[in-house]
């Protein structure tokens, strides 16, 4: 049998997202049925105003509704920014404040601290050609995964995907991927430990 504060946790939850889905339909109506990410961005600027856990129900109730298999059970931090719909968020995720999320998926029970960026990947920007500008020669986005019981420190660049039970030290900027369980740490990101030795 499930503790009474869960279940009232669950209610507020609920009602929540019945809130929200006037502004779910909305935003899916202005981005023609999800497909502008320049819409998906814009709501979640507007969410990430919204101070204390008032904000948190309103942007995992958004995201739960707008992103791909994303459960309500996380919480996202003050001027966290998600940038693309093609997230996916599970269950008991925290995301700290002031993060910039990119497209990625992000497993269950991972932490997140403060200002981190997960980009969609190393390849966004070409810069081959010094004869075109930068924003004119292109790039593609990368869905990166961070796996589950993870534990992103403050201020981490993230361009790769992360193992499962990984962690990665403040100001950490993995480029690279590594096995389960590493440690990892510096600029660029190297493996120092091990959370299995």
């Amino acid at each position: 049998m499930k503790p009474a504060r869960y279940l009232i946790k669950r209610s507020i939850k609920n009602l929540v997202l019945l809130l929200m889905l006037p502004a779910f339909v909305l935003y899916w109506i202005l981005s023609g049925g999800g497909r502008s990410d320049s819409v998906f961005q814009s709501f979640s600027q507007f969410l990430s105003l919204f101070p204390g856990k008032t904000g948190a129900y309103l942007r995992a109730a958004f995201y739960r509704l707008a992103c791909p298999n994303t459960s309500d059970e996380i919480s996202i931090g003050f001027l966290t920014i998600l940038s693309h719909r093609n997230t996916t968020i599970h269950q008991g995720v925290y995301i700290g404040p002031q993060c910039n999320i990119g497209m990625c998926t992000i497993g269950k029970d991972t932490l997140i601290g403060s200002g981190v960026h997960i980009l969609s990947g190393n390849e966004q920007h070409q810069f081959s050609d010094p004869k075109v500008p930068i924003q004119e020669q292109g790039g593609r986005f990368k869905k990166i995964v961070v796996g589950t019981d993870c534990w992103i420190g403050n201020s981490c660049v993230v361009l790769s995907s992360i193992s499962n039970h990984c962690i990665a030290a403040a100001a950490a900027v993995v480029v690279s991927e590594f096995e389960e369980g590493s440690i990892l740490a510096g600029l660029p990101a190297k493996k120092i430990s091990s959370r299995s030795s």
